[in-house]
This record gives structure tokens, C-alpha cells and sequence, in this order.
């Protein structure tokens, strides 16, 4: 949610190069980065993750923030005497949150994916709290004769990828009905 928050605020004030830079680094490089200055640990991958998570989302809302800003509709209740308060409220904010919401809901596999990977490197949450990158670091030797301890949190994770993207196309059905 914050980092939904956070990439429409700043997509919205079109930061490109901070934006861009933020894009470009991979979330485990930030982790590493984190844990370098913080320490290993469930915030600081947290945080590192959120400090790049919200890019893609920021440039998606300054894309689409750009269109509608040059759609002819705008341009009609403009010249009609829409405010911009009624411009922002009924033409903006519309054609802009439902997709970026669609999108942050598709990137939260991506973002559970780079926290999972962090804990397999050790740089996430510490035992005994549950983590399913740790488990599968400590459950690799294992493998062969107790397979399920590795598959349990893949299948997880490849589980939260695909509820996520069948929440994405029930928000996308449910708002074209």
C-alpha cells in the first residue's frame, strides 16, 4: 500500500531520473546494500525492497497521468468550465488509479519474490520466524529425500503469483461490467 502510495505521488509529480534510477536497481542489490549498512534483518529487507519497489509504479502513473492529462475529454470539460478540482475527481483520477492498482496488485509476486530471495541469502528474517526464501536455503540439502521441504514454499510463492493474477483480472472484469 505504501509503496502504491508512493509511486502515484511520484509518478504524478513526473520525477523521471529518480524514477528511472530507482527502476534500474534490482531489489536483491538493494537488499545487499541494506543489510550492509543496517544489518541483516526483516526491516531492512522490507525496506530495501520498498525502496525500489514503487518505480515501476511511478512511471506507469506518469504514462498514463500524461494521456489522460491530453485526452479530448479533458479538453471539453475544461473548455465547459470543469475546476480543476471536477477535472482531478472525475477524469484524472479514474482513468489513472484503476490501472496502477491493477499493476502494484500484479507486482506483489515481484516483491515477494525479492523478499524470498533476500531470505535465501540470510539477509531477511532471522530463525525461528517463518520465511520462505530461508526455508528453502535450509531445506536445499534435503531435497532429494524430502522434497516436499523445498517444493512447500515454491509452490507457495508460485501460488501467490497466480492469486494475484486472478485478483487483477476479477478487478479488471468486475470494473468493465
Amino acid at each position: 500500500a505504501v509503496t502504491l502510495l508512493l509511486g502515484l505521488v511520484i509518478g504524478a509529480l513526473r520525477a523521471g531520473a529518480l524514477t528511472e534510477t530507482a527502476n534500474a536497481l534490482p531489489a536483491v542489490l538493494a537488499g545487499l546494500v541494506v543489510a550492509g549498512i543496517a544489518g541483516p534483518g526483516p526491516w531492512g529487507a522490507a525496506a530495501a525492497v520498498a525502496a525500489v519497489a514503487w518505480a515501476p509504479l511511478a512511471a506507469h502513473t506518469s504514462a498514463l497521468y500524461a494521456q489522460e492529462k491530453a485526452a479530448p475529454h479533458l479538453a471539453v470539460s475544461r473548455a465547459l468550465g470543469a475546476g480543476p478540482v471536477h477535472l482531478l475527481r472525475r477524469h484524472l483520477l479514474p482513468g489513472v488509479v484503476p490501472p496502477v492498482v491493477r499493476h502494484a496488485v500484479l507486482r506483489i509476486p515481484a516483491v515477494a519474490l525479492a523478499l524470498a530471495s533476500l531470505g535465501f541469502l540470510g539477509l531477511g528474517t532471522q530463525p525461528p520466524a517463518p520465511e520462505w526464501g530461508r526455508m528453502l536455503s535450509e531445506n536445499m540439502p534435503y531435497a532429494e529425500r524430502a522434497p516436499w521441504a523445498v517444493l512447500a514454499p515454491a509452490a507457495a510463492l508460485a501460488a501467490l503469483g497466480a492469486l494475484a493474477v486472478l485478483t487483477s483480472a476479477a478487478v479488471r472484469g468486475r470494473r468493465r461490467a
